[in-house]
């Protein structure tokens, strides 16, 4: 593993970086740059340095882009001097390459655009990455080895792809908590108390996910194989289909694409 410089010490960044430290990889190959103490906090309990600007005594081959796409171009260009020849890392939405090359004053970087998700929070993320064309061999070792230390790896062919990513993968789990939520609420409309009802649904669609993720059979397969006609899960599934809940959802992925090429064209 390269020495790996970040910039922004927030969730992600802390899931990133304990996903690397669990898998092996020494805390001292690892900097941060963040001048909130709270993430200063986070980084002393994975026993990684966090400073306010840029270290004098830790050369860095790989920086990560861990910060809010609104600051990004001020970042960029306060640190451009530092950032020659180095692999740059980006997992902020809405950021395209050109725009990272052009407010690090590098026009030829090789940079990796990726968009994880939050359940890389617990080694349970999906990362999408996107390499320039002039990444190398290592480069692209390095960052699948960042980003499957903390879940799965996807390997995309074009950088629009990332707004997909984004809607599908990056805005899911809040889709799966939506859905957590009114099973819970239902569950409690029931008769159950909330924590009752709250480990039904985290059992339930812990187990649901585990069983998919592990059988060679479609989710449509899985399916059919709980629903038997006339029966319960049969009634429930016809309400959801009354009521358009699959159009809702794929409506809700397109709406969540749309908005990350909108804000691609805003930053």
């Amino acid at each position: 593993m390269q020495n790996t410089l970040f910039i922004g010490g927030g969730n992600m960044a802390y899931a990133i970086l304990g996903g690397l430290i669990r898998s092996g990889v020494p805390a001292s190959t690892f900097h941060v740059i963040d001048p909130s103490p709270e993430s200063a906090a986070k980084m002393t309990e994975l026993k990684v340095h966090c400073t306010v600007d840029w270290p004098s005594n830790f050369k860095a081959e790989v920086v990560v882009l861990a910060v809010k796409p609104q600051v990004m171009q001020s970042v960029l260009n306060s640190q451009a001097a530092h950032m020659g020849n180095m692999l740059i890392v980006s997992i902020a939405a809405g950021v395209s390459i050109a725009q990272i090359q052009t407010w690090s004053l590098q026009n030829n970087a090789r940079v990796v655009r990726c968009m994880p998700n939050t359940p890389a929070l617990v080694s349970q993320g999906i990362s999408g990455l996107y390499f320039t064309g002039n990444c190398t061999e290592t480069d692209r070792s390095t960052a699948h080895q960042i980003f499957s230390s903390c879940g799965e790896v996807v390997v995309l062919n074009t950088e629009d792809e990332i707004n997909a990513v984004t809607a599908i993968s990056g805005s899911g789990p809040g889709y799966v908590f939506f859905l957590m939520e009114a099973l819970a609420q239902a569950a409690q409309n029931l008769g159950f108390n909330e924590a009752q009802a709250n480990l039904l649904v985290n059992q339930t669609f812990l187990g649901a996910a585990t069983l998919a993720k592990q059988s060679d059979d479609s989710f449509a397969t899985l399916r059919e194989k709980v629903t038997s006609k006339g029966g319960t899960t049969f009634a429930g599934l016809e309400q959801l289909r009354a009521l358009g809940v699959s159009e809702a959802i794929q409506s809700a992925a397109k709406a969540a694409c749309d908005r990350a090429m909108e804000l691609q064209h805003q930053t």
